[in-house]
């Protein structure tokens, strides 16, 4: 059994390094813990969680396949996650203050936001493609070991990304002016806008 289970140390510190580190999904939690605070980020933070585990779940399952098999597949997806990420970095950029923020401003990304933009996010890609082919194991029922590590993956991925929305709240709480706030949220849509370099590189 322990020997069964030995790939879930490697796999668990491969999706620490892949979810604590900078990305796109983590810049623009930053953002939005700043501008909306935690719990109003909480959908956006358990989209990802979704979108990942169905990501994951489908490259085991055949998904992956379709991926690697055809390469303009791949540049689709490049071209529409760029074109929605620079969408949403000019909406980060152009945010006003939250003190002079109406409701129909600016609000935080719905659970189904973030859950589709993974299928769009090629380091969500990246990362489910390295994850299933090195850590699925071969023995048993392959959907249901395709289930169980992507749901590892994804228990990994929590803390690490509520901690990038967690450091936007603290930034927020330090920005004192609308200049501030200008600056940061400048900061972070030109942040977001710089993913696509990676993305189309």
């Amino acid at each position: 059994m322990i020997e069964g289970l030995a790939f879930l140390g490697p796999a668990a510190l491969y999706m620490f390094s892949m979810t604590i580190t900078p990305g796109p999904n983590n810049v623009m939690l930053t953002a939005s813990g700043a501008n909306y605070g935690f719990w109003r980020t909480m959908p956006h933070i358990l989209g990802i969680l979704g979108g990942c585990f169905a990501l994951f779940s489908g490259i085991a399952l055949g998904l992956g396949l379709l991926f690697e098999r055809y390469p303009s597949v791949q540049m689709l997806l490049r071209i529409v996650g760029s074109a929605y990420l620079l969408y949403l970095a000019w909406k980060i950029a152009t945010a006003p203050p939250p003190t002079l923020r109406t409701e129909s401003e600016g609000r935080p990304l719905t659970f189904w936001q973030a859950a589709a933009f993974q299928f769009a996010n090629p380091k969500a890609w990246v990362m489910g493609l390295a994850l299933m082919a090195g850590f699925l194991p071969h023995g048993g029922d392959t959907m249901i070991n395709a289930l169980l590590l992507a749901a590892f993956a994804e228990l990994i991925a929590l803390p690490c990304i509520a901690l990038w929305a967690g450091f936007g709240l603290a930034i927020g709480r330090l920005l004192k002016s609308a200049r501030a706030w200008q600056v940061f949220n400048g900061l972070m849509g030109a942040m977001t806008a710089a993913c696509v370099i990676f993305i189309l590189g």
